[in-house]
């Protein structure tokens, strides 16, 4: 009984130093911060330290960061005296809708842009410009237009790589200077503005669909015709060249069955009998020696 008290007395002890110790590192680390000796910053995260208008620290790197070696004195009055930015550093992303751009032929065109932009220089993005974010699209959307106007309409419908070029490379240099660094620009669409243009074309397009219609079903019906009559032709060239063989072929057949009296004797009266029961007229048989029947038919008629 006495061990078992003592492991429960120990292990009651155990716990509650437990509790007591992270209570108290709690505490230590909420003062500790309070006091700026360290600071966590997160991954995509930026802090800047300014006291008296001036930037005294800028830590860019994420995890945890002591402040007194680089702060000393200052730590304790930043907070009351001066600014502590964090910045997301984070890479973002935006498309800017049918800007306006006319092609060569005088088109109104809408091109839609998407670019990519994250923060390189959080100095920069602080202090250089009030609205950098907003100054970075609004020089992109100028880009746009400058570099893609007065292009040929067959360049801005189908080469959109070297136009993403052409944009990116003018406005890179000025979003720099205001602390951004642009990424990835893409032309994602070109189309006309004009509704009656648009209806125009549709009208266009549908007008040579029919026509090419048409033209597939006339040269199909074309080539159906040209093989039915190739068909026909040759058909009635076959069958002319069997009539002409047929007489040839029975005149050769009869020859030969003349040679034999008995066979073309039996073959003339099948033919005969065959043609007199295909008449139509009526057939009276009259016995050889009936004199009477004779003369009453004769009488008759």
């Amino acid at each position: 009984m006495e061990s078992s008290s003592m492991f429960s007395f120990f292990s009651d002890s155990a716990i509650a130093v437990a509790i007591y110790l992270l209570i108290a590192e709690t505490i230590g680390l909420t003062v500790l911060q309070a006091l700026m000796f360290f600071t966590v910053v997160r991954e995509g995260k930026c802090k800047v330290y300014v006291l008296f208008g001036k930037v005294i620290h800028t830590i860019t790197e994420p995890g945890l960061h002591f402040l007194w070696p680089a702060l000393t004195w200052r730590s304790f009055v930043i907070k009351l005296l001066g600014e502590i930015y964090e910045i997301d550093m984070r890479m973002d992303q935006l498309y800017l809708r049918s800007q306006p751009v006319n092609s060569e032929e005088g088109a109104p065109m809408g091109v839609g842009i998407w670019y990519e932009m994250y923060i390189n220089n959080p100095v920069s993005y602080l202090f250089k410009n009030s609205d950098p974010a907003g100054s970075l699209m609004a020089n992109v959307s100028n880009a746009t237009v400058r570099c893609l106007s007065n292009l040929p309409l067959s360049k801005m419908l189908s080469d959109r790589h070297s136009l993403s070029q052409i944009v990116r490379a003018e406005v890179t240099q000025k979003s720099q200077d205001w602390g951004y660094k642009l990424g990835s620009v893409y032309v994602r669409k070109v189309h006309f503005r004009d509704e009656n243009m648009i209806h125009e074309i549709e009208g266009k397009v549908v007008n040579r669909l029919r026509q090419v219609t048409a033209a597939i079903k006339q040269d199909g019906d074309n080539q159906v015709h040209v093989i039915t009559n190739t068909a026909q032709r040759t058909a009635s060239i076959e069958f002319a060249k069997a009539g002409a063989v047929r007489p040839r072929l029975v005149g050769q057949v009869l020859k030969k069955m003349s040679e034999d009296s008995e066979v073309t004797q039996a073959l003339f009266e099948v033919l005969e009998t065959q043609k007199t029961l295909e008449n139509p007229g009526e057939l009276i048989l009259i016995p050889a020696k009936s004199e009477l029947i004779k003369g009453l038919l004769a009488g008759g008629l």
